[in-house]
């Protein structure tokens, strides 16, 4: 345990953050799994649904430094390439 006041302070503060960050990172990811779940099972409409919320939760995980810009612009990449592979077929 810190024993210092300062350090008391960053426990707190960075325990607070930790819990932002694990909320918006399961935003995230849960919009992930259901996109690839909906093309998983050949659903069109809700695979496009799911994948204009993932991009969102994706820009704001970014948005919030959860993730790092190109990683988020990389998912949002693969998705929609999985998604436009399912509309083509």
């Amino acid at each position: 345990m810190p024993i210092k006041k300062s350090a008391k302070k960053y426990m707190r503060v960075s325990a607070k953050k930790a819990l932002r960050n694990k909320v918006v990172r399961g935003v995230y990811r849960s919009a992930i799994k259901k996109t690839r779940e909906a093309v998983a099972n050949k659903k069109i409409k809700i695979a496009q649904e799911w994948l204009k919320k993932s991009i969102k939760a994706l820009d704001k995980a970014a948005q919030k430094k959860v993730l790092k810009k190109n990683t988020a612009a990389r998912y949002k990449s693969r998705l929609n390439k999985l998604v436009k592979g399912l509309v083509k077929k």
